[in-house]
């Protein structure tokens, strides 16, 4: 059994379209930021109040980078699931640098895209609220009236 966990799910919307880079060997990287919001309304003064956390997600998973680069847009909903790594860089001024992703890396990752694919919609919150198939009514699971149904059919269990 694994003795700790390094996982971090996430659901928001893109901030800008993703950066991809290729590298020398045809591997690529897509970056790309996410904005996840939490919202309450404040007890002293009723107003609504809203908090974003703005996350970098890096892509190493060759099966994921082109799913990233051809489907997430600016605006996108998105369910990731991966990593987090802190990274040390030491920048011009040679002041270290400490900054925090989260890494999708080979068989340690997922994407999944929570836009609706055939309206195009770049989450408002009433395409999410609505069935996409419509629901069956319990009446349509009844008996037609008149009919005799057998109660006493065996149950399974």
């Amino acid at each position: 059994m694994a003795g700790s966990v390094n996982k971090a799910i996430l659901i928001g919307h893109l901030g800008r379209d993703p950066e991809v880079r290729t590298f020398q060997n045809g591997g690529r990287l897509v970056t790309f930021r996410l904005a996840t919001s939490e919202s309450w309304r404040d007890k002293a003064s009723g107003e609504r109040r809203e908090i974003t956390q703005w996350h970098t997600v890096v892509v190493f998973n060759e099966q994921l980078a082109p799913i990233a680069e051809q489907y997430l847009r600016k605006g996108s909903k998105v369910y990731v699931e991966g990593q987090i790594e802190t990274c040390e860089h030491v920048d011009q001024a040679g002041i270290k640098r400490y900054y925090t992703e989260i890494v999708l890396r080979p068989f340690r990752g997922a994407i999944a895209l929570l836009d609706k694919a055939d309206t195009g919609s770049r989450g408002r919150p009433e395409d999410y609220e609505r069935s996409t198939t419509p629901r069956e009514s319990p009446a349509a699971n009844a008996p037609p009236a008149g009919s005799t149904a057998d109660l006493d059919d065996e149950i399974p269990f």
